[in-house]
């Protein structure tokens, strides 16, 4: 067995191959950048070395400066996790070179399915179902228009060496592929140094479902089941379970057999995924074999105990598999978020910054893959992945409210998130029943999810806590000022509580019976049982015999409270107090229509307009690149451009101002 292994990689994922490794016995070594030299992958690992840098191509991206390290620890072999280098032909190549070990598959598999062209061509030959168009490079966007007349409306843009839904764009006209096309070369060509694309027909209403499979060098092959990945935006993946509930035991059938006579087919060993496109019929289509460990991979380790880096790790050492096919057993369901650092109420933006508070669910049916800790910074170099939430039980019913509950237990302060976004998902009547495509997002939240504008059904029960905290407090402060001896008690037992324009009277009263408190919102009564400690952003109570979960955030009478995916701001105030602040003034918001603002650090790539033209409603006003990834700005409606104030190349704040209007 391996005695020493390098991580090539960052974050949660090279957390998690450390934990295993620790597990087998093995000595771990860290890579990092500038930025990464106090990040958790670093503090986990037996050993670490700093490689420099500040972004991935200075720093995760140099094959020579990961095989310097290499050589400097003596680590006997390289996991390359997931992104980066791990498709990377050149980086196994030399890792072999050096007479060290790449732990993945080898490298005439990593090439053939790595460029998406190539392995359509190769999984045709092998008797799998493929989708029509895709086996050529589309060089330009004359070629592009006439591939679309032979293939037909709607169709996707690809890149070749493309993966993570970058390089990708969907068009359903003409006036859509010119637009996107060069987005999508662009994108190519930044995240991969591979410009080339390709264009084949979208599927309708599909359904995105991936098939495990594992291999040795003896050529001994299982699968592990499917995985489903229909949830995603912008083709990148938010929601993934194990299995999925729209596939048939025929369906599962057919397409594992062909996922293993792909594996075959170009001599794979390791941990291998094979991507299916399903339509609503079930007729599946090959879209691409990812040679490499899978983001998703803890939902399939879940429903079925293995553990996938382990046998990634005994593969690379010369092992047999020591699992067949009958050993395999499959229980439960599983459901895996990916919690991202990101804006939902601004369509997405990624976010950026310090997690000035950062507490994370724990439960028996509770999995957090993470490589943050309170204090970590989420930078604009990277991912803005923060974590993996995956919650398991019996059933898929008992896992989507596992998982509900875990995401009311996850507090993330300092940033913005998507888990009230991804609690919204979870709660949609056609996700529980499986009937969504891979445009769920788009078709539901086409300007992002605002947590502010989802109310939830029992809000009786937020006025029931607001009112409580608030007492709890006042209690405190009261006892601190020896205000409550004898008769004279200053803390009142009644409140009035303000939801934008409604009041809602409150009344608490301890109850000494049963050692909980009696509380009537507008007369409507509720027996409420807590623990919860002071300053504590996290509640947790019984509510009528029901235990519920928020987060709370006290500003002196005013509380932000989250619950289910929903924000309110709720103010609680004595009677008296209520009635004079109805009489307060409010405070004005600025006005910034008439500027365009950065919505999210980055890299302004280009500007589309020039000064003093006018542009139409959704006309695209400039492009910047944010987390690898290219986001179009565009115009809310007809306006003139009256002053230009960045130019190209410049890096951006948030807020600040690219164009003045008129």
């Amino acid at each position: 067995m391996l005695k020493k292994i390098l991580i090539a990689n960052r974050g949660e994922i090279a957390c998690r191959i450390i934990r295993t490794a620790k597990k087998m016995g093995i000595r771990t070594v860290s890579i990092c950048s500038d930025p990464d030299i106090n990040s958790p992958h670093v503090n986990l690992a037996d050993e670490y070395v700093n490689i420099g840098g500040n972004t991935s191509s200075e720093s995760y991206l140099r094959v020579n400066k990961i095989i310097d390290a290499v050589k400097k620890t003596n680590a006997e072999a390289v996991h390359p996790g997931y992104g980066f280098l791990s498709e990377n032909v050149k980086f196994r190549d030399e890792i072999q070179k050096i007479g060290k070990i790449f732990i993945g598959p080898p490298s005439e598999a990593i090439s053939s399915m790595g460029d998406k062209i190539e392995s359509k061509k190769i999984a045709k030959s092998a008797g799998v179902s493929v989708v029509p168009g895709g086996l050529e490079v589309i060089p330009n966007i004359k070629e592009a228009l006439n591939q679309a007349k032979i293939i037909g409306y709607p169709l996707m843009i690809k890149a070749s060496a493309g993966g993570g839904g970058k390089g990708m764009r969907i068009a359903f006209n003409d006036e859509e592929l010119k637009t996107n096309f060069g987005s999508a070369v662009n994108e190519a060509k930044s995240s991969f140094g591979d410009d080339r694309v390709f264009i084949e027909k979208f599927v309708e209403f599909p359904k995105h479902i991936e098939v495990q499979v594992l291999g040795d060098q003896f050529g001994n092959f299982i699968h592990l089941g499917e995985r489903e990945c229909t949830i995603q935006r912008r083709h990148q993946k938010v929601i993934e379970e194990a299995p999925s509930i729209f596939v048939t035991d025929d369906l599962r059938k057919r397409m594992v057999n062909q996922s293993i006579q792909l594996a075959k087919a170009v001599g794979y060993y390791s941990a291998g995924t094979v991507e299916f496109v399903v339509d609503k019929d079930k007729n599946f289509y090959f879209l691409e074999m990812n040679t490499r460990l899978q983001v998703e991979h803890p939902v399939t380790e879940l429903i079925t105990d293995v553990d996938l880096v382990e046998q990634m790790i005994r593969v690379a050492a010369g092992e047999k598999l020591n699992l067949s096919q009958n050993d395999i057993k499959f229980s439960g369901s599983a459901i895996e978020c990916r919690i991202y650092a990101e804006d939902s109420a601004k369509n997405f933006l990624p976010s950026i910054g310090r997690l000035t508070r950062y507490i994370e669910p724990k439960g028996k049916n509770v999995r957090v893959d993470s490589g943050v800790v309170e204090g970590s910074e989420i930078s604009m170099f990277y991912d803005p992945m923060i974590s993996k939430l995956c919650t398991y039980a019996k059933d898929r019913i008992n896992t989507i409210s596992e998982m509900l509950n875990a995401l009311d237990r996850y507090f993330i302060e300092g940033v913005k998130t998507n888990r009230d976004f991804l609690s919204n998902i979870l709660q949609n009547n056609n996700f529980a029943k499986g009937e969504y495509s891979t445009a769920f997002i788009a078709e539901n939240y086409k300007d992002g999810y605002n947590s502010y504008l989802n109310e939830v059904t029992d809000k009786d029960n937020l006025y029931a806590v607001v009112s409580f905290v608030n007492y709890k407090y006042l209690l405190r402060a009261a006892s601190i000022s020896n205000q409550l001896q004898g008769f004279n008690k200053t803390v009142d037992n009644n409140w009035c509580v303000i939801d934008g324009d409604t009041k809602y009277f409150v009344s608490i009263s301890f109850n000494n019976f049963n050692k909980s408190y009696d509380i009537y919102v507008n007369k409507k009564y509720l027996n409420l049982k807590s623990n919860w400690n002071i300053g504590y952003p996290l509640f947790s109570a019984i509510i009528d015999n029901q235990l519920l979960y928020f987060s709370i955030k006290r500003n002196g009478p005013k509380f932000t409270i989250n619950h289910k995916g929903a924000l309110h701001d709720l103010t609680v105030l004595s009677k008296r107090h209520a009635e004079l602040n109805e009489i307060m003034i409010p405070r004005q918001k600025e006005d910034t229509s008439q500027y365009l603002l950065a919505p999210m650090p980055g890299l302004l790539v280009s500007l589309l307009v020039k000064e003093n033209q006018v542009v139409e409603e959704n006309q695209p006003l400039a492009v910047i690149e944010a987390m690898k990834m290219e986001n179009i700005i565009k115009s809310e409606k007809k306006v003139k451009i009256k002053k230009i104030n960045c130019k190209e190349g410049d890096s951006l704040e948030v807020d600040q101002v690219i164009l003045e209007f008129d």
